[in-house]
């Protein structure tokens, strides 16, 4: 069981042809594939599924959070017949499972995720920001990473990732730490230029005032 993405370890992004190689090992010692996507998935590094950047399809895909697009809870698993009919009757069950409200949002957000084509609007405004964040001063920033929407920056020692993100706060910009040098950014699918060139500004001002304190 694997994340394509590692998320809460800072945005880690494996080499590529290592989910290839992963598939090869699987299928060749008979091992099931779990693949968790429930922050990598639905657009948000720029594919449907991070998956889809090596064209590797698991044995099991677990989705969830965006699934409602943030309306109501849900989370799903996919897989094929082989895995799921070994399942009998029974053997498995779940209280709140196949809520229909909960279904109904989950079709329209789909729907809405390949409507307003959202996978290219994160691979768009993630390459600007990404491109942006490594403009900013190396003695700050020592790292950036992501792919689409899904980003990390990796901060220098003297700045504790938790103080920046407070800080971000004051200053207009919602960040999340992690680790205590990285700092996630994982902007709406829906953002547009304006509004990443306002964050920036934002992440800017921030660093110059910590860096003046």
């Amino acid at each position: 069981m694997m994340e394509p993405i590692q998320g809460e370890a800072g945005v880690v992004i494996p080499h590529h042809g290592y989910l290839k190689r992963t598939r090869d090992l699987c299928t060749k010692y008979n091992v099931l594939w779990i693949a968790d996507e429930v922050q990598t998935g639905l657009c948000r590094t720029g594919k449907l599924l991070a998956c889809d950047y090596e064209e590797v399809r698991p044995d099991v895909l677990i989705l969830g959070k965006a699934l409602s697009g943030g309306v109501y809870p849900i989370s799903c698993i996919l897989a094929n017949d082989e895995v799921m009919l070994s399942i009998q009757p029974g053997q498995h069950g779940s209280t709140f499972g196949g809520n229909p409200l909960a279904c109904k949002v989950a079709t329209a957000a789909l729907q809405v995720l390949e409507e307003e084509h959202l996978a290219d609007n994160a691979t768009r405004m993630g390459d600007l920001l990404r491109k942006e964040l490594r403009g900013l001063p190396e003695d700050i920033i020592l790292q950036v990473r992501g792919k689409g929407l899904l980003n990390a920056v990796v901060v220098a020692p003297e700045y504790n990732a938790w103080d920046v993100c407070l800080k971000l706060k004051e200053n207009g910009l919602l960040a999340k730490p992690t680790h205590g040098d990285i700092i996630r950014l994982s902007p709406p699918l829906i953002i547009t230029e304006s509004q990443i060139l306002q964050a920036l500004d934002i992440i800017k001002k921030t660093f110059i005032q910590l860096k003046n304190q």
